[in-house]
């Protein structure tokens, strides 16, 4: 049962919900942090992603603080996207929330 000793909206976990719930998010996030960092890395790793959504997606993210994109001059140009320290606490949020899925799942209607 949740606690709420005082009064408050919940805005930071609807945020949380609203970046966490795109698609493509979860499978991305993992991909960058087992270090597939590159555009073509990350698009072979994750089978149906169109080129189009995959860069809107870490555009997105990197806009949210959660990922940081590094451009190294040279032809051809090389780009690799890395976890912020943010998106590395998010990690942590992703982890709990895997815990409380598997739970719920092992113990439906609880």
């Amino acid at each position: 049962m949740m606690n709420c000793s005082h009064e408050h909206t919940h805005d930071g976990a609807a945020l949380t919900l609203r970046v966490l719930g795109e698609k493509w998010t979860l499978p991305l996030l993992h991909q960058v942090v087992q270090g597939n960092n590159r555009f073509g890395q990350l698009q072979r790793a994750m089978t149906g992603i169109s080129p189009k959504t995959l860069m809107l997606r870490l555009r997105e993210l990197e806009e949210a603080g959660i990922l940081t994109r590094k451009v190294f001059p040279g032809y051809p140009l090389h780009v690799e996207y890395a976890a912020t320290e943010r998106g590395k606490a998010l990690g942590n949020v992703i982890w709990a929330m895997d815990g409380w899925g598997e739970q719920a799942e092992e113990h439906p209607a609880q």
